[in-house]
């Protein structure tokens, strides 16, 4: 050990040391204050005692009267519960008190009650007539408020009433006041509040009473002394011109708005070029080229002089001019225009010459903000910018503006093109392949929101790609464009290096297009290996389960029966028998997948027997996940065909009962037996046509058995009341549908003595103390009579038995258990693992007796 330093060395009492100790102090100091702050006096927690007695409308009361403001807050918070539970003592009694408190509440309660008025306006707690009768003066008494916060929400609320207010009640209660209320001789913030009421009541009366009460209102609006009042009556025309029709629009609302767009404030004139957009429907042709179109194009003109602001709104309302002017406009005036957007669409990039932005002065950043606005803008009206041009001049005309918005610097912009590429492409149709290349410059763009933006609509896409525009499927399939793979694989692969899984998750759930626009062996060699790859390796479930069904998609497309069955080894060999609990867990995903894409049959022949080998597995999550998936695995079922495959399900859910010894898994295990009891059997109406006229020795022609076949249909599943067999048939097949009966009713009958212990080690000891091994008996008699006979563990081996062998060579067949060929007495055929096993246990104890 080291000796201690001396005192001199270890407390250093020099002027600058002492400083920082008292620094130190005081920032011990300053992180105490506010828990000393928080600490409450006995006398204060006193105060805040409310007693437990009381009911909730006396509790609101006495907190209104006596509380503190916080408690006040909260009751108002809580009106609207009141109003539910207790309407006419809320309104007796809770009401006046919160009147009262709002006179001298502050800003926190008032933006309380505001939202508490308007949830009960919304709840319909109580009539229109109570509601304006009890709420409407307290909102119109707070409606100029000082707090232009608390003055805004109040004015919600009151824009929200007159939406279901009576005629007669706006006009006594808000619209004759209002007269006064637009007074020069009022405030600002009253006269504000008076042109957002005007504007909402325009929808509420006759073309006759606006023109007689509130248009002479309007006028004076519009002609205020302060900007700020002027700018807002402008933006409230729309609703007036709406509300008056057609004529008095032309007649008194566009000349103010002539008058505004000429104004000195610019917020003004941007409010006048704005509404003018918005109503360009409801003028004439003769409007629109005399009047509108001559102040657009002063507009535009004086816009790179004016504010960026004014530019902003410009490139943003572009398209609904071009849509609204279309057809007006003189080729020349048709030039002119198109130049101005597109000189809209380069603005700022021509002053970017890599200055360092560290000497760039705020002004301008702030400059460049707003010209990326523009910017993005444009690339917002772009699709509308087609149309104006004509989509068969867009090479011409929009190639070069659109190559420049998909290389842009700034990502908002690449952003906003990708979300429209979509549109374009739909707009150039035939000619969409003048726009490959930027496909694959956004699918490679380092920006993941771009990446994100574009897949929304890569399906929709890649199939205009692929066809040219046409509705016939060109058979080459995007050979036009060879680098798109290379694009695919590269976004997919820095969406997985990411941490934006969720664009990963999304651009695999898109690959399931890939099918429709490139070969199978494109996909087989560029993209199913690496969907193997990410269920494998990936640790974000969702993106897991994305690859899963994109692969099982790959494969139903995939009409190659080699590559066919090199997938399904794989799946089997590394997922389903995979050393990873994890993988084993992804392979049952990957099954209740394939339940979904492919036929019923193709799931039973290849998955079916390695899905339940499942049931062995030691760790109980698999065994879990595989009990919740049993009712669709039997779904896909169907008897006599599959009932070699009925038997081996039965015989594992069986051992389940017996042998399981989680209180989870034997949990899930009961509710899915009982559900899988529940479930009717599909039958094979043409199997048991089949079996009958074999049975009875008659030979029957092509014709008689497609006669047959349409008047024996069978539902997949049928109702309870009605047997499982099929009339005439013979003993054998009714004897079938007699056995289903009968283990349908051991088993209710084994469930209602709750007959499970899982405690038995063994399929012996199970039954031997208990019947619960008959309570899921086999519904083959031969299944049934074995069942109750001492059965060894070794039938039960999990991964060496012969229904599902552990591993597939490249020459080793997949497992047959393909429908009509197996044998229950066959273990190659059917998959059993048991025959062989009783039969040496019977012989043994023939010999032992």
């Amino acid at each position: 050990m080291h000796p201690p330093p001396p005192l001199a060395a270890a407390m250093d009492f020099s002027q600058n040391s002492l400083f920082g100790y008292m620094e130190d102090l005081q920032e011990l100091t300053i992180i105490e204050r506010p828990v000393r702050r928080s600490l409450k006096t006995p006398e204060e927690i006193e105060r805040l005692t409310v007693d437990e007695d009381l009911s909730d409308i006396e509790r609101a009361v006495y907190l209104l009267s006596a509380g503190q403001d916080i408690q006040g807050t909260s009751v108002i918070a809580n009106l609207p519960f009141l109003m539910r539970q207790n309407p006419a003592e809320t309104l007796r009694r809770v009401l006046p008190k919160v009147r009262e408190a709002l006179h001298v509440a502050g800003v926190e309660m008032q933006l309380t009650a505001a939202v508490s008025f308007l949830t009960i306006l919304q709840e319909e707690s109580v009539s229109i007539h109570t509601y304006a009768h009890s709420f409407l003066q307290v909102i119109l008494l707070h409606l100029e408020h000082r707090d232009a916060g608390v003055s805004n929400a109040w004015l919600e609320t009151l824009l929200s009433v007159i939406d279901v207010l009576p005629k007669e009640t706006l006009r006594h209660e808000i619209l004759n006041p209002l007269v006064s209320k637009a007074q020069l001789s009022q405030t600002v913030q009253s006269r504000l509040v008076s042109c957002k009421i005007l504007g909402k009541l325009t929808n509420k009366f006759d073309a006759h009473a606006i023109k007689r009460e509130i248009l002479p209102l309007v006028k004076s609006l519009c002609q205020d002394v302060e900007y700020e009042v002027r700018s807002c009556m402008c933006r409230q025309l729309e609703n007036i011109a709406q509300g008056i029709g057609t004529e008095l629009t032309k007649s008194v609302v566009l000349p103010e708005l002539i008058e505004l767009s000429r104004d000195e404030g610019s917020s003004v004139r941007l409010a006048a070029f704005e509404t003018l957009v918005n109503l360009l429907d409801i003028f004439d042709t003769d409007d629109r080229s005399q009047t509108i179109l001559p102040l657009v194009k002063s507009f535009c003109e004086k816009s790179f002089k004016a504010d960026e602001s004014i530019l902003i709104s410009l490139s943003f309302h572009l398209g609904k001019l071009c849509h609204g002017l279309y057809g007006i406009f003189t080729p020349d005036q048709h030039l002119r225009f198109l130049e101005f957007y597109k000189k809209l669409c380069t603005l700022g990039l021509q002053q970017e010459n890599g200055h360092n932005e560290n000497q760039i002065s705020p002004q301008i950043l702030e400059q460049e903000k707003k010209y990326i606005s523009v910017r993005k803008n444009c690339a917002y009206n772009f699709p509308a910018m087609i149309v104006f041009v004509d989509p068969k001049n867009f090479h011409m005309e929009l190639y070069s503006t659109f190559f420049c918005l998909c290389h842009d610097p700034e990502v908002p912009v690449r952003y906003t093109i990708a979300i429209c590429f979509y549109e374009v492409s739909k707009l150039l149709n035939s000619g969409v392949y003048l726009i490959h290349k930027e496909l694959i410059t956004l699918l490679q763009d380092e920006s993941l929101e771009v990446l994100d933006a574009l897949i929304d609509h890569l399906p929709e896409i890649l199939e205009l790609m692929s066809t040219g525009g046409e509705s016939s499927v060109q058979e080459n399939k995007l050979s036009s464009l060879p680098d798109l793979i290379p694009a695919l694989t590269a976004a997919e692969q820095r969406a997985a290096a990411s941490l934006k899984w969720r664009t990963h998750e999304k651009l695999l759930q898109k690959y399931a297009c890939l099918p429709h626009v490139i070969s199978s062996d494109q996909i087989y060699y560029r993209f199913l290996q690496r969907m193997f790859t990410i269920m494998m390796t990936n640790n974000v479930l969702p993106v897991q389960k994305a690859a899963s069904r994109t692969l099982c998609i790959f494969l139903r497309y995939n009409r190659k029966q080699e590559q066919r069955h090199e997938v399904i080894q794989k799946l089997i060999e590394q997922l389903g028998q995979g050393k990873s609990y994890w993988n084993r867990l992804r392979f049952l995903d990957t099954c209740e997948f394939i339940i979904e894409i492919f036929s019923k049959s193709f799931f039973c022949k290849y998955f079916f027997l390695p899905a339940i080998e499942l049931t062995h597995d030691p760790v109980a999550n698999v065994r879990m996940k595989l009990c919740c998936l049993l009712p669709k695995v039997k779904s896909t079922l169907k008897i006599p065909a599959d009932k070699h495959l009925l038997q081996q399900l039965e015989m594992c859910v069986r051992k389940l009962l017996c042998q399981e010894k989680d209180k989870d898994v034997l949990a899930i295990v009961k509710r899915t037996v009982l559900e899988l009891d529940r479930m009717e059997m599909s039958m094979d109406a043409e199997q048991l046509e089949k079996e009958k006229q074999q049975n009875d020795g008659r030979p029957m022609s092509g014709k008689t058995f497609e006669k047959k076949r349409r008047d024996t249909k069978t539902p997949t599943t049928l109702p309870k009341s009605i047997p499982v067999s099929v009339p005439g048939t013979s003993p054998g097949t009714s004897s079938t549908s007699k056995e289903i009966k009968k283990s349908k009713l051991i088993r209710s009958q084994s469930f209602n003595n709750q007959a499970f212990h899982a405690k038995y080690g063994s399929l012996d000891k199970c039954a031997s103390k208990t019947s619960a091994a008959a309570a899921y008996t086999p519904s083959v008699s031969g299944l049934a009579k074995t069942s109750m006979i001492s059965l060894s563990d070794d039938s039960f081996r999990t991964r060496n038995a012969s229904s599902a062998p552990s591993s597939f060579s490249s020459n080793t067949p997949l497992p047959g258990t393909s429908r009509g060929t197996g044998s229950s007495a066959d273990p190659k055929s059917s998959g059993s693992k048991d025959t062989q096993p009783r039969k040496a246990t019977l012989k043994s104890r023939k010999s032992n007796p």
